[in-house]
């Protein structure tokens, strides 16, 4: 059942995104200020903070999935998929990526400026071509593992739709309250964790589907250089996979950032746009392709 619910949630939030997204990210985002107020402190109370913010939503989740499905297999199905559409998909970060697609092939390099700064939160008025669409590779690789793939992974591994919303919850209170604070440094600690199979298995679909060779080398050979490992794990093995440079250095509010550089092969442009896109589809049906054996596998015995 659970390929089953994750298909149907695809489906769904690709005939039909859910707007209301903007609403839910909102009340994290203040649920997880005041706990920070309120807490605030050493590592201790960022622990109970994440606690507090996290398990029980997951507990609830199990609950409930446990109550509907003992009422109504159907009810406690329905359920996951409600959750899966709330947690997961494409949309969640195709929007952006295409209006700077659709910049960048009718040659409006300063739009698709202005929106790669708005995706990262940034102001940095001159970026050439070439950066804005190596961070765009960038910004939908990461994007897609975690609002697909490490979710997919988690609500297969967990009870209901508990993993869903752990997996989510947690990369969220990370980017929160990660930094460098002692308070967040539990958040950033479990975010990595939950990542750590999750990004592994992105990056092994990203070779499987791309030129396997050159993305296993890239991501044994560099993948460690990169500042933020999980990272430097799915973008070195995707760009090996694609035979596109990512990394290097970037311009930033503060001035040009030094960054190693990522895969083999051509200087970043408009065709690895797409090529981008085909890769994150031929991933995700790996993923499910694999899920169905599973599930298959596991009815057989």
């Amino acid at each position: 059942m659970h390929v089953l619910a994750i298909i149907l949630a695809l489906l769904l939030e690709q005939w039909r995104p859910v707007g209301e997204r903007r609403a839910l990210r909102e009340a994290l985002t203040r649920g997880a200020a005041a706990l920070e107020r309120s807490l605030g402190g050493g590592t201790s109370q960022g622990l109970l903070a994440w606690l507090l913010a996290v398990v029980p939503a997951c507990v609830l989740a199990v609950v409930l999935h446990a109550a509907l499905s003992a009422w109504s297999g159907l009810l406690g199905f329905l359920f996951d998929v409600g959750v899966l559409y709330l947690t997961l998909g494409f949309r969640r970060f195709s929007h952006e990526f295409t209006l700077i697609q659709s910049a960048i092939k009718t040659g409006d390099v300063d739009r698709a400026r202005e929106l790669i700064g708005a995706w990262r939160e940034e102001t940095v008025p001159d970026r050439e071509r070439e950066e804005v669409i190596r961070l765009t590779i960038e910004e939908a690789l990461i994007a897609s593992h975690r609002h697909v793939f490490g979710v997919m992974l988690w609500y297969v591994l967990l009870p209901g739709p508990s993993g869903a919303i752990l997996y989510r919850l947690a990369v969220a209170l990370a980017r929160r309250w990660g930094g460098t604070s002692e308070f967040g440094a539990f958040a950033r600690r479990a975010a990595f964790v939950l990542d750590w199979p999750a990004v592994r298995l992105s990056a092994s679909a990203f070779a499987v589907v791309g030129d396997f060779e050159d993305a296993v080398y890239c991501w044994r050979t560099q993948a460690r250089e990169w500042a933020a490992l999980n990272e430097g794990i799915l973008l070195s093995a995707a760009a090996g996979a694609m035979g596109v440079r990512l990394g290097m250095a970037v311009q930033t509010p503060e001035g040009v950032v030094a960054r190693p550089d990522l895969g083999l092969g051509d200087a970043a442009d408009g065709r690895f746009l797409d090529a981008t896109v085909n890769l994150l589809w031929r991933a995700l049906v790996v993923w499910i392709v694999v899920l169905v054996l599973l599930s298959i596998g596991h009815l057989v015995s």
